[in-house]
This record gives structure tokens, sequence and C-alpha cells, in this order.
């Protein structure tokens, strides 16, 4: 009978986690799409590398939300219970209040390891992938991008003004300059010319000009009367360099781990030369942060759980009720600002660090000890 209640229970929560998580996760990634509209306003993508993009970080929307949303999941589900007097079919059956509190903490593991699943596989592996799809796409939305009487600088190196656009796709006093280095440049002048696509290339086609190459020491000037420009060789303005974000976990902890063969204690300080290639460049402090990011801070799923089920601890009055579930909440919001915030100190000192560190643990043992006294000596809050 008690497994009966217990699954229930437990459906109950991740019923309501999947709808909650969903809602929450569509949300924010709605808001997020709309943020990144410029990779077709700016950049020149189209809007199939924008939704693949888009979409590829709806992972790492899930995985920050997963805390939250299970935090209220628990907390409606339990408040739910007692509203409806449910809770007292556990205790009707046998089920002491610790009891319950015990299968809460456990469950909780099963989010715990869905969050550091997420945390350390399947976000950076998507964010990566991401990433590199930007890097690989074509400039493909650049013939709509140009419009008359417009400098257009959607690619590097390169700005395209054209004085008329013809409704037929024909371009009018056509000017183009393309900076190869920081000391060679080139000026292209054309009566008009046209957009065309080529082998899934853009290929702008000129049609009586000029071609000036400019240098530091000297000029020179070539007219043609017709000449194909390839768009296909410049890149998006897009940063297409990997971040410490999209870097594979167990690559980071290698580089942890070189981090400190080579007692680099310095924060700020930039491995240079390091056997692991993906540690290049990067900071101490970045990749630090990133794995205390992935790896400790879904350890607070289980004290946020425990908070959420200190509801079935009543208050002696009935007046403190609401009271009671009011402070419950605050504190299970405040400890996960508190898993946040926890990241602006990481490194500031080593006691600070390993403060940092061992605060998740201790506040579960704090916490469930706590709980524990009230539950064994029947006390209350109020």
């Amino acid at each position: 009978m008690n497994k009966l209640i217990f699954r229930k229970f437990s459906q109950d929560i991740i019923n309501f986690f999947l709808v909650a998580s969903f809602s929450i996760t569509f949300i924010v990634w709605i808001i997020q799409a709309v943020n990144f509209l410029d990779l077709i306003s700016d950049d020149g993508h189209s809007l199939k590398v924008y939704f693949t993009y888009v979409s590829l970080n709806l992972p790492k929307i899930f995985s920050k939300t997963i805390i939250f949303v299970y935090f209220i999941s628990i907390y409606y589900v339990i408040n739910k219970y007692n509203n409806s007097n449910e809770l007292i079919v556990f205790w009707n059956n046998g089920i002491r209040k610790i009891k319950f509190i015990n299968f809460i903490l456990l469950f909780s593991i099963l989010f715990l390891v869905l969050q550091l699943i997420f945390n350390l596989f399947i976000v950076p592996k998507s964010q990566d992938i991401g990433r590199a799809y930007i890097k690989a796409s074509n400039i493909d939305f650049l013939p709509k991008l140009i419009s008359e009487k417009k400098f257009i600088n959607v690619v590097k190196n390169l700005t395209i003004f054209v004085e008329e656009y013809e409704k037929d796709g024909t371009l009018k006093k056509i000017y183009i300059n393309e900076q190869m280095n920081n000391e060679n440049s080139k000026i292209i002048v054309s009566e008009s010319g046209k957009i065309i696509k080529k082998k899934q290339k853009y290929i702008l086609r000129l049609f009586n000009g000029g071609i000036t190459n400019i240098s530091k020491n000297n000029t020179y000037t070539l007219n043609f009367s017709e000449t194909d420009y390839d768009l296909s060789n410049f890149t998006t303005k897009t940063i297409t360099a990997t971040k410490v974000q999209e870097l594979e976990s167990i690559e980071m902890f290698k580089c942890l781990k070189e981090i400190y063969l080579k007692k680099k204690i310095n924060k700020n300080e930039v491995i240079d030369n390091p056997k692991n290639t993906a540690c290049h460049t990067r900071t101490v402090k970045s990749i630090s942060e990133e794995l205390y990011k992935r790896f400790v801070i879904p350890f607070y799923t289980l004290i946020i759980s425990l908070v959420a089920a200190s509801l079935i601890i009543e208050p002696r009055s009935k007046y403190f009720s609401k009271l009671h579930k009011l402070n419950i909440f605050l504190i299970g919001i405040l400890v996960i600002t508190i898993s946040q915030l926890s990241l602006k100190f990481f490194l500031n000192s080593i006691n600070i660090t390993y403060l940092i560190l061992f605060l998740p643990f201790f506040l579960v043992f704090l916490y469930y000890f706590v709980l524990l006294l009230f539950t064994k000596f029947k006390l209350n809050f109020l």
C-alpha cells in the first residue's frame, strides 16, 4: 500500500514538473529566439540556420530551469495534498514524516542525475554543434539584405553599397570595399550586376567596372567588362570561436588537472601552450567557474527538495499556516539565489572557494538534521 501511495505522489511531481518545465522552457526559448533575430538581420544567415541554432539552445534553457521548476513542483504537490487532506493518508498508513522526507530526498537524486547529465554532456555538446553549424553555414541570406542606398557590412572585411535595386534583381552603380589585411584592400566599382546562386554559393556577377588594389607601396586599377565576385569566401560576423561553455566536460577536467600540475594559482592567468589544446588561451577562472556551474550547483537540488518537504511540519496555530507556507517558499527561492550568486564569489580566496564548494553539502546535512529534530520530537515552527 505504501508503495502505491509513494508512486502516486512521485507521478504527481513528475507530471507537474514536465508541464511546468516545458512551459517555462518554451517561453524562455521564444524570448531568446527573438534576441537571436540579428543572426538574420545583421549577420545574413538563412531562416534554416536561424531555427536550427536557436533550437540547439533548448537543452541549455531546460537545464537552467530544472532546479527552480523542481522546487515549485514539490512545493505545489505537497501544498495541494495538504489542502485536500491527502497527507492524512500517509500518516494513517503508518508512514512517518521522516520517512516521507527521506523519500523526497532519495527521489531528488533522480533529478540531480538528470541535471548533471544535461550540464556535463548534453548542453556542452548541443552548444558546440550550434557553434559549428554557424561556422560552417554560408551567408545565404545576404541577397535579401542588400537594399538601395545603404551600406551593407554583415560579413567580415566586406562593405557593399548599391545605388539602385531593380525588381528583376539587377543592381545599379555598385561599390564594394574589401579589406584583405591591415595593409591591403580592394575597391570595386561597377555600373551594374546581379547576384546568382552557383553550386550552393552566391556569386555577384559584375558588368563594366574597375578593380582598384590598394597596398602600402602602390595602387593599381584593372578594368573589366564582366567578372564574378565570389561572396562565399567571406565569413559571418557571428562569433565562431569556441567558448568555454561549449567545451566537453572531460576536456575541462583535463585542463583543471593541468592547471594544478603547473601550479597556476592566479585565477586570471592564461593557460599557454598546454598539452590539451582545448585549454589554450583559457584562464584558470573561466575553467574553474564553468566546472563549478556544471558539477557543484546541481547539488542544490537536494537542499531545495528538503526545503519544500518541510511543508509537512505544520505550525501550532492555523493562523500562521499561510505565513509558514510563504516562509518555506521564500527560503527555497533564497537557496536558489544563493546557488547562483555563489559563482560571483568563487575563487575570490582559498577559504571562500572551499566554503562555496562544500556549502550545498553542508546545507543538506544541516537542514536534514533540523527536520529530523522537528519530526522526532514533534516540534513546530511556530
